[in-house]
């Protein structure tokens, strides 16, 4: 396997749809992330071995950056095209991808803490392999409070 370099990500275009996610690259390729993202607080730490991907929307939520954290299979040429970027994180090591938000890699599994107050954006994980994928968006206390209220 080659080695592969960080990547910074260039703006996107985002489209929060009641039925998912649509992020908008810089080549004009689209991806649908689908499905209501779970909400989750503090810290998610992601299955072993996923891709994890992570999204930090602007305030008017149309545009955000996205982040691969870990990805040694997309080649940086591709990436660069797209706008998406890449961080490499050791084993025991944090990195701080945005203001407030941060990523460290335990074994083979990613730890991502996020403030969407201080990150002043949505932050939204995606986990996903061949067999299936994940979504995560991190709020704060009150608003998780809020949403239990609906259930």
């Amino acid at each position: 396997m080659s080695v592969r370099n960080d990547v910074s990500p260039d703006t996107l275009g985002v489209e929060l749809t009641e039925d998912g996610i649509v992020v908008e690259y810089t080549d004009g390729r689209e991806v649908f992330y689908n499905g209501i993202p779970k909400k989750v607080q503090d810290t998610l730490r992601t299955r072993p071995g996923k891709l994890v991907q992570v999204l930090v929307t602007d305030p008017t939520e149309t545009e955000g950056v996205m982040t691969y954290v870990n990805d040694r299979k997309t080649h940086d040429e591709i990436l660069e095209s797209s706008g998406v970027g890449r961080i490499i994180v050791e084993p025991g090591e944090e990195e701080e991808l945005f203001p407030g938000v941060t990523v460290r890699s335990e074994g083979y599994a990613v730890e991502v803490d996020a403030d969407p107050e201080i990150a002043r954006g949505r932050v939204f994980v995606f986990e996903e392999d061949e067999l299936g994928e994940r979504s995560f968006e991190f709020v704060n206390e009150d608003e998780n409070d809020e949403s239990d209220a609906d259930d």
